[in-house]
């Protein structure tokens, strides 16, 4: 009997190490508690509105390497839309300003010397910012690092931490955030192409990637729980969902690609982040949009951080939402869509059909110290990895990031 790699968690990290695997010729079993796949990365059917929706809103560029691989592997490319410019919109709520930052497609910088390219009260050397990011210490925090007075502070790196790394600035890692500039802007507009789902996550991110794990000759098993490893060893011997054992054969392996709190239930001896913040969505079904579908704009000053634009749909992303998830659903519904009328031009009185939707532990927070506790992939069982957007990928937890995981995990099984 041909040795199995039993992958257990089908969100992102979890599709990304079975896809993997399943392409080298591994026989991939793929198991998730829910009775779907995609985890925080997926579409559903949402009866108030009537209408699919993504649970979350998630934007790939074309220099998320780990994702474009991922893409190119389940078949996918044809199921996105692709921007034919790299162009981040903003709109500060607060002066009524709008600008556009424009990063030009090569690697030198040059857009950094054109007004019209960069945020709207900047010059070229408020860039040199992210060298202080880069070097700062690895203990440091972004308001730490930066002069919080200066407009490219609130503009630029404000909205970037928060979108990338779900961790207000006080609390931030300023090494992580100039990595991760480093990594996109610094790369050019060339790999800043936003990436749109034509359908949603599933259609995009979830069934292509389930059907290459299916063709391959893989198992996909619903709605079972892992509810306990038995260990001998250097080697997980046996799994638990709740229906006695499953024995591992001697060359079995096990993928654990779920959250970190779970992982850490499951092994105790595991100390992975503890510390998680919260991000908030909304969505508005609308019979005619304000702009073009598949776009969007970030806000300063307003309660709403990004505005998407989707065939039918508005949605927003608020992200280190925690000083909203208490709130009333119906209150955040009002607040938020007063940013969207106020950013189109719409009537906020006119409230259209809603959902609103919290994660209260929607990622670990990238703080310095949090930084520190994410596990490596290789365990001290011979037969055991972890994966998730919160081991130990270099990235914070996105789509990229959860990837990346994934494919580590893979790699280091087949090593």
């Amino acid at each position: 009997m041909s040795a199995t790699v039993h992958v257990i968690g089908a969100g992102m990290a979890g599709l990304a190490a079975s896809v993997r695997l399943a392409q080298t010729g591994r026989k991939v079993a793929l198991y998730d508690a829910a009775g779907q796949a995609g985890g925080r990365c997926r579409s559903y059917f949402d009866e108030t509105l009537g209408c699919r929706l993504d649970n979350g809103n998630h934007l790939l560029v074309s220099g998320n390497t780990a994702a474009m691989a991922y893409i190119a592997e389940t078949n996918a490319a044809a199921t996105f839309v692709t921007a034919d410019i790299a162009a981040f919109p903003f709109l500060d709520l607060k002066s009524q300003e709008r600008w556009s930052v424009r990063p030009t497609e090569g690697r030198v910088p040059w857009w950094l010397f054109v007004a019209g390219r960069r945020v709207a009260g900047t010059s070229a050397l408020d860039y040199l910012d992210a060298l202080k990011l880069t070097r700062a210490a690895a203990t440091a925090t972004i308001s730490q690092t930066l002069d919080a007075r200066r407009v490219i502070y609130e503009r630029l790196w404000v909205p970037l931490a928060v979108a990338a790394l779900n961790t207000e600035v006080e609390q931030a890692s300023a090494r992580l955030l100039g990595m991760i500039f480093a990594e996109t802007f610094g790369r050019g507009g060339a790999g800043l192409h936003p990436l749109y789902p034509k359908e949603g996550l599933s259609e995009s991110l979830v069934d292509p990637a389930l059907a290459v794990i299916q063709a391959k000759g893989g198992s996909l098993r619903f709605g079972q729980r892992l509810r306990s490893l038995r260990f001998e060893g250097e080697r997980v011997a046996a799994l638990d969902f709740g229906r006695g054992e499953l024995a591992l054969d001697a060359e079995d392996s096990v993928v654990l690609a779920i959250t970190a709190p779970v992982a850490k239930d499951l092994i105790p001896a595991l100390d992975p982040p503890d510390a998680f913040r919260a991000i908030v969505n909304s969505h508005f079904k609308v019979e005619t949009l304000p702009g073009q579908a598949y776009s969007f704009l970030g806000l300063v000053n307003g309660t709403a951080d990004w505005i998407f634009l989707k065939p039918g749909v508005i949605s927003t992303t608020t992200s280190a939402a925690d000083r909203l998830v208490d709130r009333d659903a119906e209150v955040l519904a009002a607040a938020l869509w007063k940013d969207i009328a106020q950013a189109y031009g719409l009537d906020p009185a006119k409230l259209p059909a809603h959902r609103v939707v919290k994660e209260k532990r929607a990622t670990f927070a990238c703080t310095p110290a949090q930084l520190l506790r994410r596990p490596k992939a290789r365990t001290r069982w011979r037969n055991l990895v972890l994966a998730g957007d919160w081991t130990d990928t270099g990235w914070p937890a996105t789509i990229e990031g959860a990837i990346r995981s994934g494919f580590t995990a893979a790699a280091a099984l087949a090593a």
